[in-house]
């Protein structure tokens, strides 16, 4: 079925267009999920309650622009309802402790990408969602400070904080493997 037709089905609460439709998307928005929840099974529930809201609200879209990035913002403002819900204390972190935190090019060729995906996900959620939000989906700044109800500055540090959490993880990762090499005689 076509796209447009997918989406006029679903309009008119077609379940075998939903069930298209999700089958459709289903993997590309799961690993948006990954990106933005702790764990697989909190990236499920993200997933689950994005596609609630994109049937509840798809009357809604009008066809200007991307669906899937319609469907994607939706699943990514989910992720952050569920962040703002849980947080129980908002941190400023002073934005003057900057640090070298470039990762040597080619660093990440070395690590499988599923590693990479979960030392992302063991990020605390308000550095995980400043990372993701940013360096993954192209998010500026002020549009994250917007979406998180918090500063600019705090948003930087925080992407900042993450970026230095994310080099010792990677760098403790590299050397463990090359210690399970260096052992295993390769």
């Amino acid at each position: 079925m076509k796209l447009e037709k997918l989406i006029k089905g679903c309009k008119k609460q077609s379940l075998k267009a939903q069930a298209e439709l999700y089958q459709l998307y289903k993997d590309n928005l799961f690993s948006i999920c990954l990106k933005y929840c702790r764990n697989r099974e909190e990236a499920q529930d993200n997933l689950q309650d994005a596609f609630i809201e994109i049937f509840s609200k798809i009357k809604s879209y009008k066809g200007n622009g991307s669906f899937e990035g319609w469907m994607k913002r939706i699943t990514i403002n989910k992720a952050i309802d569920k962040y703002k819900k849980d947080k129980t204390v908002n941190i400023t972190i002073n934005d003057n402790i900057m640090m070298d935190t470039s990762i040597e090019s080619g660093t990440l060729e070395v690590i499988p990408l599923e590693d990479v995906l979960n030392i992302i996900q063991e990020l605390p959620p308000k550095y995980r969602l400043v990372f993701n939000l940013y360096e993954l989906d192209g998010y500026s700044h002020k549009e994250i400070s917007d979406l998180l109800q918090i500063s600019i500055n705090t948003s930087k540090s925080n992407l900042h904080r993450a970026k230095g959490i994310l080099k010792t993880k990677i760098q403790q990762s590299l050397q463990l493997t090359h210690q399970n090499q260096t052992s295993n005689g390769i």
